[in-house]
Formats: structure tokens, sequence, C-alpha cells
């Protein structure tokens, strides 16, 4: 996995999120359970009062080395058997007698999966306020851009007429959908995880609950039905939420990559010193940003096909299923956070050549324009007579190098529906709006 520091962590990451799943981070969570646990078994009177104070100094992650819990991981098989055994002695050191009641009743997995809980509650909450820095960013411009018309493009051929406020609107719409899913994950997929061996928290006896509540009330987390240890549909719950929205920026960035190729050249990523430049070919200014945001949205359906090959583990421990998700699982959220970071930069500092998209308006003779002829036709001729007059007209432009509206006006059939001023209203500029700013003002309504 990448991390901020590395060669490639700032093209592909977000450092804040980044910081959020190092090793040192990782056990930190891990030891905000341990500790929280402490909490609740003395407010449940499970535990000895005493036994807090010297349990929770010791849950600080720098009191132990990294390298040497990586190397014990490796022979246990889960960092949390080393962290405990570390904790332990730890809090022995100072207090024997407190050292009894570390990890009282717990299970690895319990710890594992809660404190893993922790660390995506705070990139939730990082991607989520930049998100909607990036949904404000993107309303102003359906806003402001609603009267900019431009070529739809469809299968990569130009179409019909739209507006940039509209593909902005459209962008915008598919983010709030995917802030609703965020929003969800915090209650019904941020949950505690606290079992024991198997599910039962026996070792509790019959005050298995009353610390489980008190445990989820330490942590600020939801308390779920039952433990969740082999029934994984949250994780990919989870993984889902955020590889959506991972796609929906690759599908930003994929329009605006192809809106700066030099042919088409309507937008254009920010420009700044070192950014989008080429090591061979001095005049290119590449679409960086987008580029990062396009290998996020290639690389994480990948990484979520784990997440659902993992969820059928047996009985009431995965036997390698659920391990597989501890690396993949990060990895998806800071591909996620990354990319967002590169379309937020990308949106914000967007720039439009409005007179070059109204040349590719009105380039190509006027043929995007076919469509609203045919369809006013229609109304006299019938559907299927008019779209073959349209069609045949406009094969007439492209092999005589005319404009549309001058071949239709001289085709009898045409000249009898439509007097010469309503077949040039047809290729004015506001004749190809139709419901664009509704569906702007409808969008723009949501947020």
């Amino acid at each position: 996995m990448h991390d901020s520091h590395s060669l490639l962590g700032g093209l592909f990451g977000d450092p804040v999120v980044d910081a959020l799943f190092t090793d040192a981070a990782r056990v930190q969570a891990m030891l905000d359970v341990e500790a929280a646990l402490a909490r609740a078994q003395v407010r449940c009177g499970v535990i000895p009062a005493a036994a807090l104070a010297p349990i929770e100094a010791a849950c600080q992650a720098g009191h132990y080395p990294l390298d040497a819990l990586g190397q014990a991981t490796a022979l246990a098989g889960n960092p949390a058997i080393p962290l405990v055994k570390a904790l332990t002695a730890q809090v022995r050191q100072h207090d024997p007698d407190a050292a009894r009641w570390v990890h009282w009743g717990a299970t690895s997995q319990d710890i594992i999966d809660s404190g893993a809980i922790l660390q995506l509650r705070d990139a939730l909450t990082r991607v989520e306020e930049r998100l909607q820095v990036l949904c404000a960013a993107l309303a102003g411009l359906a806003d402001a851009e609603r009267d900019t018309g431009l070529p739809g493009r469809t299968l990569l051929q130009q179409a019909v007429p739209v507006t940039f406020g509209l593909k902005a609107a459209g962008w915008l719409d598919a983010l709030q959908r995917s802030q609703g899913r965020l929003q969800a994950l915090r209650s019904d997929t941020l949950v505690l995880q606290f079992g024991g061996a198997a599910g039962t928290l026996a070792s509790l006896q019959s005050r298995g609950l009353d610390v489980a509540l008190a445990l989820g009330d330490a942590l600020d987390l939801p308390v779920p039905s039952l433990p969740w240890h082999t029934a994984r549909d949250r994780i990919a719950e989870l993984g889902s939420a955020f590889a959506l929205l991972t796609g929906t920026l690759g599908k930003i960035a994929t329009d605006i990559v192809l809106l700066m190729q030099s042919e088409v050249a309507e937008a254009f990523e920010p420009s700044g010193e070192g950014k989008g430049g080429s090591s061979a070919m001095p005049h290119k200014r590449n679409p960086v940003g987008c580029v990062a945001a396009i290998a996020a949205a290639t690389r994480v359906p990948g990484l979520l096909s784990t997440l659902f090959a993992a969820m059928p583990q047996p009985h009431e421990r995965a036997a390698g299923q659920w391990h597989a998700e501890w690396e993949t699982v990060p990895e998806i959220v800071r591909l996620c956070a990354g990319s967002l970071a590169q379309v937020g930069v990308v949106v914000q500092g967007l720039q439009l050549d409005r007179p070059r998209m109204q040349a590719h308006l009105d380039s190509h003779g006027g043929l995007l324009y076919a469509e609203a002829v045919a369809v006013t036709l229609a109304g006299t001729l019938g559907k299927a007579a008019a779209h073959a007059l349209v069609e045949e007209a406009a094969r007439r432009a492209l092999a005589e190098s005319r404009h549309l509206r001058d071949v239709l006006q001289q085709m009898p059939e045409v000249a009898a529906q439509l007097p010469p001023a309503q077949l040039q209203a047809l290729f004015a500029a506001d004749s190809w709006r139709g419901m664009a700013d509704t569906w702007i003002d409808r969008v723009l309504a949501r947020g």
C-alpha cells in the first residue's frame, strides 16, 4: 500500500487519510479499543476500578516497537495476539494485579475489527468533508454554466447540443447519491464488534450485553444485535460505497480527459508549475489529476471483488477470508480519498473554453440540430418520413460540404412544412435546451 511519504503517495493518496491507516495508527486504534474495554468493564463492575489507570496508561502505541510486533504477527497470525501480550507485560511492569484484567473476555477479532471500524470512521469523516466541498463546487458550476452550450457526445461522436451546466449537474447528482450511501454507513455498517471466543461472550457470564453496551458507549459506536465475526456483509457494503464513489469520480475524470483532448480542447485541468508536463514533449499539457482518478477507478473494482469473495466465511471464525480484508479495505478507502482529492482540485480550478464549445456547436454544417428538425417535421409528416428526410439532407450536406439548413431549405418536402423563419429558429442557440434548466434546478434543490 502507498503512504503519503512514498514515491506514489502524493499522486494516489490523501495525506490525512493515509495517516489514518499507517501501522502506528492501526496499533493505536486497537489499543483505543482495549482502553475502552477496560473503562466499560470498570463501569459494569466486571473488573476492579484500580485496574483502569494502569491499563489506560499502557494503551499508547509508542510503547510498542512496530518491527517487533510485525515479526510476532507473522508467527501469531494476527497483530492482536502479540499486541495484547505486549500490553499485558507493559501493565504488569507498573501493576501486576491490573495486568490480570487486560483484554478481559475479548477475542483478537473483537480488537482488530473494532479498531478498524474506528479508523474507517475517521476516514469517512475526512471523505465526507472533501466530498461536500466538491459538491459545492459542482453546484456552482452547474448554475453558472447553464447557458454554456457544447456538443453532447454519444459513442464519442457529436450527437445533439447540451449545456455544460447540465453535464456538471449530472456529475453532482451521482455524487449526491454517494453522500447518502456514506452517511448510511455510520448507523448500519460502522458498528461495534464484541463477541469473545465464539460470539457468545460466555466468559463474561451474564454481563456480556452490559459490557457490550458500555463498550459501544465508550467508543461511540452502535451495538449490533449480535457479534458479526463471520457475517461480513457490512464490510462488503462499506467497500461498495467507497467503490461507487471512486467509480463516479472516475467518470467525471474521464469526461474531463476527453474534453481536454487536443482536437476537442473545450475544458482543461488547472495548470501550474511542474503540473502535467511531458518528459519528451515540451508542448504537452497532460490531465494528471484526472489520470490518477481514472487509475483509482480501475484498481478499486478488483479490490472490491476480494471483499465479496471473502464473504462465505466458515462457522464462527474465518480461515483466511477475514484476513484478506485487512489490507484490502484500507486500500479501497485510501484510493477513493486520493481520487477525491485530485478531482476536487481539478473541478475547483477547471478552465473552460466557451468560444471553442460554441464553435463546435456551429461546426459540421449544423448537423447537431438534425434531431430538432426531424422532431418538428414529424408532427406533420410522421416520425419515419421525417427521419428519412432529414437523414437524406444530412448525407447531402456532408457530401456537398454545405450547411444542413441550406440543404433543407432547398428541399420541397421541407419547404412545404417549414417556412424559412421557422427553419432558421431550429438552428438558433435556444432551440436545443430542452429540460436542461429544469434538470439542473432539480439537482441543485437536493443540495
